[in-house]
Formats: C-alpha cells, structure tokens, sequence
C-alpha cells in the first residue's frame, strides 16, 4: 500500500531483544520509518539472541523476525560527531522508544528532559522492566521471570502441576504491543495540540493487565484462583471448559451448558449433575467428560456437535492448520527478500487496511545498512 496511516512518521528505536521492537515493528508495518540506532560493528544485542539456533547471515532468525521493515543506523553515543548526528535524528523525529533498564538513557544524555530540549514535541515511550521507580527496577526485565513473578505461570497446567508458563516471550509481546496503543494515542493528540508525551510501561504491568479478569475477580473474592485437578485451561469458567484427549487426537471444549452438551455426545454419567454443579464439582464432571471423549476420534464427536451449534474445535499442531483452507485464505503468511536473492517465511501485520493485507518484504537491516543515506537526508535543506 501507498498510503498507510503512519507513512511520514520518524520513529527513533534505541531498543533490543523483544519488547521494544515487537513495538516499532507495528509501527513499521503501518507506515512509519523506524530507525535502529545501534551500536557500530556489533549492533543490538538481539541480533545474537537466536531461536532454535537458527541464523540468517551473521545475525538470528528472531531478529529478522521482528526488524524487518526498518533502517539501521550505526553510531557511538561517546563520539561527539556521531552524537550530533544523533542529536539531529532527535529533532527531526516524531517518537523516540527504548526498553533500556532505568538510568541507562539517562547516563547517554538522552533520558525525556534531555531530548525534550532538542524536540518539544516529541512522544518519548520507555519500557522498563518493573517501573521506573521503585526496588525492582534494576532487576532483570526478562519474559520468563515476569512471567514467574506476575503469577501468570500459576494459570496455566492443572492444579497439582508445577507452574507451566507460555511457551514464547508473551510479556514482551503484550508491552510492545501495549506500547504501540500508547504512541498510537499520542501522534493523535500531538496532531490536535501540538503537544508531545512521555510513556512509561513495564513488563510487570502489562503482565498483571493480561490477568485482569483473574485479578479483578480475586479483589472481590479475596481468593487466589485454583487450577482444576483435570484439564484446566481456565481457572475462573466451570466444567466442561478445557481440552480433552480423544482416540486419535485432542479436542477443545469451550463454555456451555452440561446438558447440551450432553444431547450431542449422550454421555450417561454426565447426565446426573446439574448446571449449579458445573462449578462445585468442576474436577468430577471434567473427569466424566476425559473417560467419555476417549472412546471415539476427534472427527466423530465434532460431528456430533453441529446439529447442536457447540463451540468445540479440534486441536491442531502447524502442518494441519497451514492446511486448511481458513489459513490459506486469511493470506497470513509474507516472504521477506534477503540478499543473494534468498527470501525468508515469515509472519505478516494483522491489520487489514481498507480491505488490502499489508505486506511489507523489507528485509532486517545490517549494522548501519542505511547511515549514510539518513546522513545525506539530514544534511539537505
């Protein structure tokens, strides 16, 4: 697309690893033009962060991941001339980002009241890990431990289960993206006023704001939610809710009245609790349920549920869901150009925008791929 929303905006990331380029990363797909300043030779230290030990060129296959669609700029924020380049970067943006631990910006001289001075309107979102204050916040900011600490990995597994967490950085991914609503928020404001903003998040918010249902319910009832013993997959919502095995593979049950579900799959134990006992005896019907489902395949009851209209589904790995037609059609996957006339699989922007998916086959750049081009842009009057 030409036009999208953002094109013409100048967003500055002094970020690395996730957070803060999940961030700009939307941003990028909408239009912006993000700028990576990073640390000459070296650059950030996600490029050496990898998945799977897989590596594109030099650099990891999660950095290309989430870089695509952005410039690199390579600059010592000691060097005096490379400082000044930096500095005229700052005047020209409309966002600056960084997901440093606190006092890091400020030991650069670029902490909000510093580049406030070279741009007063500019909209300035830092992500730390627990705030900026406060005596975490010089504790490591890292998915797994905010993950550890928010309690979110008490809500996944069952009851007698050790805490289970998300199998991938989904704090990261929730700030970043929290982050984006934030900026979002901001260039709006700044175009009917004129007037910038600091934004601060942290992991551990956007961790705890995951859970509001959990922890909203736990301010009333002064309770911390309790896994079920059998196929928990949601602490607060009663029997059947969960994912049960069958004779060829696993089926996800969503909420729903017991005995409607009955009439679809005539379980005759099942048909013995009433509706109130779908919470009481949440463990015992979800027991019930395990033993029945067992005894046929996947297909078998699904084709038992239609006639009824239930909210059930198969669980599917990635080869069978990139199979069906559902996945094909949403058009969700892109192809990135790489150099030597390679290209890389990958994710596209979620956002349809006036009914065009918006791809963006931009590569993530090397260490300082475009400086010189940034360099010529700013020395033009």
């Amino acid at each position: 697309m030409k036009d999208l929303p953002l094109k013409n905006i100048w967003v500055l990331e002094f970020c690395q690893y996730l957070s803060g380029p999940c961030a700009t990363l939307r941003l990028a797909d909408l239009g912006a033009r993000v700028i990576k300043i990073e640390r000459p030779n070296k650059g950030e230290a996600g490029r050496k962060l990898a998945i799977e030990n897989q590596w594109v060129g030099e650099d990891s296959l999660l950095f290309h991941t989430i870089n695509r669609n952005k410039d690199s700029f390579a600059a010592d924020l000691n060097d005096p001339k490379d400082r000044e380049w930096v500095d005229k970067l700052i005047a020209k943006a409309d966002v600056l980002i960084h997901n440093f631990r606190p006092g890091t910006m400020e030991k650069k001289g670029l902490d909000y009241a510093s580049v406030k001075k070279l741009n007063r309107s500019i909209i300035y979102a830092s992500i730390s890990g627990y705030g900026e204050e406060g005596p975490w916040k010089n504790k490591p900011g890292q998915d797994l431990l905010i993950q550890s600490l928010s309690g979110l990995a008490y809500t996944t597994g069952n009851k007698q289960d050790n805490p289970v967490p998300f199998g991938l950085g989904l704090g990261d991914y929730l700030c970043g993206n929290q982050a984006v609503q934030g900026i979002l928020a901001a260039l709006i404001r700044k175009k009917r006023t004129g007037q910038g903003a600091k934004l601060e998040l942290s992991l551990l918010e956007s961790a705890v704001d995951f859970q509001f249902e959990l922890f909203t319910t736990y301010f009333q009832s002064k309770r911390v939610p309790i896994r079920s013993s059998v196929n928990n997959a949601h602490t607060l919502l009663s029997a059947p809710y969960g994912i049960y095995k069958t004779a060829d593979g696993y089926l996800a049950v969503a909420m729903m009245p017991l005995q409607r579900l009955n009439r679809a799959i005539d379980c005759v134990a099942l048909a013995g609790f009433t509706e109130a006992e779908a919470f009481t005896k949440r463990d015992e019907i979800k027991c019930v349920l395990t033993h029945h489902f067992k005894t046929n395949t996947t297909a078998h009851w699904l084709e038992r549920s239609q006639p009824h209209d239930l909210w059930m589904a198969p669980v599917m790995n990635w080869d069978q869901l990139r199979s069906t037609q559902t996945y094909r059609q949403l058009q969700v996957e892109q192809h990135v150009a790489l150099n030597g006339g390679k290209t890389l699989t990958t994710t596209r922007c979620p956002i349809r925008m006036d009914g065009t998916v918006v791809h963006a086959a931009k590569p993530a750049p090397a260490v300082g791929e475009q400086t010189d081009v940034i360099k010529a842009e700013l020395s033009r009057k």
